[in-house]
């Protein structure tokens, strides 16, 4: 659970902070931009205030898995909140081409590959919020 927990923050941590340079705004609003979820923030806030918002979620969900060592309840919520973030960029692979062009399924185009990974990561923060949830639970039982 530690090895899932601190890798977790680690990366949570770095792609947090990322949102805040304008190169991953600009790299995120090239995908996020044509995405509901996302889309109606870019007129109000812009590309950069839209990434900082997203990198702040990041950094908030990081924050509240590493809180997880200490309290069952922060890692509870720390664990929903990367599994929310990783579902909403697997979201993204549906109406995406994902296959590399000229070559097909099983070849994956960049999108794929950005997007797939997050698959083990959305499983990771299950695991952790699993572990929140019945550690909860047996305490209560208690």
């Amino acid at each position: 659970m530690a090895a899932l927990r601190w890798s977790l923050v680690f990366i949570f941590a770095f792609f947090g902070v990322a949102k805040f340079a304008a190169y991953e705004a600009e790299g995120v609003a090239h995908t996020a931009m044509h995405y509901p979820l996302f889309a109606w923030m870019y007129p109000l806030v812009g590309v950069q205030g839209t990434s900082n918002v997203i990198g702040t979620i990041e950094l908030l969900a990081g924050a509240m898995i590493a809180l997880g060592a200490l309290s069952h309840r922060a890692g509870l919520l720390g664990g929903l909140m990367g599994m929310c973030t990783f579902l909403i960029t697997l979201s993204f692979s549906f109406g995406a081409s994902l296959w590399e062009e000229g070559y097909g399924f099983p070849f994956m185009g960049s999108t794929a590959q950005f997007l797939f990974k997050d698959a083990v990561l959305l499983a990771a923060c299950l695991t952790l919020a699993l572990h929140a949830g019945h550690s909860l639970r047996e305490r209560a039982g208690a």
